[in-house]
């Protein structure tokens, strides 16, 4: 996989180097679990803090497929 340069507010989440999409989503999920952001009752949903909220497009809470559509969004 070739490696993808991270937006800025992703930057702030999973670190600034250029990483390959499956890197980027396993520390998404490290930050996730780190942050207790997985949703209580529904743990399909994960809740955004202030540095994911810019990434989930402003969104308070989104799915697990949500969130790999707009977390694709900031790659490049």
């Amino acid at each position: 996989m070739k490696p993808l340069q991270p937006s800025e507010a992703l930057a702030k989440v999973v670190g600034s180097k250029s990483l390959p999409r499956t890197q980027v989503v396993k520390k998404l999920w490290e930050y996730i679990k780190k942050n207790d952001l997985q949703d209580k009752k529904n743990r399909r949903n994960i809740n955004a803090d202030a540095s994911l909220k810019p990434v989930f497009g402003g969104k308070s809470q989104v799915s697990m497929f949500e969130m790999t559509k707009l977390v694709s969004k900031h790659l490049s």
